[in-house]
């Protein structure tokens, strides 16, 4: 079995230190519970869009901390953050990760940026895909508006990926698309899906009421969050159940073939 857990959990506005030190003690009471952390999409600062100053590297504080709760607590942890790849340039990406214990850091770039909310006047787009693995488990990261295409999160193998992971800062406004967009991304994929949404406001005045969601086959919930709420809920995943699944009901075989360009 394979467990996430999910964290859904107001964001301090544009406080790097006071969320890293927040999810610091949320992932300490993990140790031993779950195989992965899923975040909110740019956990250390909120959705701020036009703050290139928060940036950092990928060798900066926030991958620093994580790698020390990942390597502590054995467990891996997914999120994003706003990062500046090269510090002799000024290009920024909105940067998906994925912390291992003891293991390089792996990571992917949000692919659509946000232009309603000013994201692709400040970030660059991601111009590959890639599949994370851990503990024998194939893992696909989408980022917020990400959700939104379902070419980029196609499983067009049928073996891709066997757990869709989905970060966000997706507002209340908006939600009912989220809950949609969330079942049909892990229905269309035949595949595991686990979302982590925030909740609270921030300080662009949106409110943000959650819904952080995992799905089995069956896209019966297996954790899942009520408007605002809270706390941390771990979802437990059969590989070997999904594996069966997708042979009983091929449906990966007769998917359109294409090339992202």
């Amino acid at each position: 079995m394979f467990k996430i857990a999910l964290l859904q959990y107001p964001i301090l506005w544009a406080d790097k230190q006071a969320n890293l030190d927040a999810t610091s003690e949320r992932i300490a009471t993990l140790a031993g519970k779950a195989d992965v952390a899923l975040l909110p999409e740019m956990f250390t600062t909120g959705f701020c869009t036009d703050h290139p100053e928060l940036a950092e590297g990928m060798d900066g504080p926030t991958i620093r901390t994580l790698q020390h709760l990942a390597d502590t607590h054995h467990i891996a942890i997914v999120g994003s953050f706003i990062c500046r790849p090269n510090p002799q340039n000024d290009l920024l990406v909105n940067r998906g990760f994925m912390v291992k214990p003891n293991e390089p850091v792996e990571y992917q770039d949000k692919r659509h940026l946000y232009a309603h909310g000013g994201e692709d006047k400040f970030f660059a787009p991601a111009e590959q895909r890639h599949t994370f693995q851990y503990q024998g488990v194939r893992l696909q990261l989408l980022i917020c508006y990400d959700l939104r295409f379902p070419a980029w999160a196609r499983n067009q193998s049928g073996n891709d990926y066997d757990i869709l992971l989905v970060v966000a800062n997706w507002p209340d406004i908006r939600i009912q698309y989220w809950d949609y967009l969330v079942a049909a991304r892990a229905i269309e994929n035949q595949c595991y899906i686990a979302a982590t949404n925030c909740v609270g406001d921030d300080g662009m005045g949106l409110h943000y009421t959650g819904h952080s969601v995992a799905y089995n086959t069956l896209m019966q919930p297996i954790a899942s969050f009520e408007d605002d709420e809270q706390g941390t809920k771990i979802a437990t995943f059969d590989i070997e159940r999904l594996h069966h699944f997708r042979e009983v009901l091929p449906l990966w075989k007769d998917v359109d073939k294409f090339q992202i360009i």
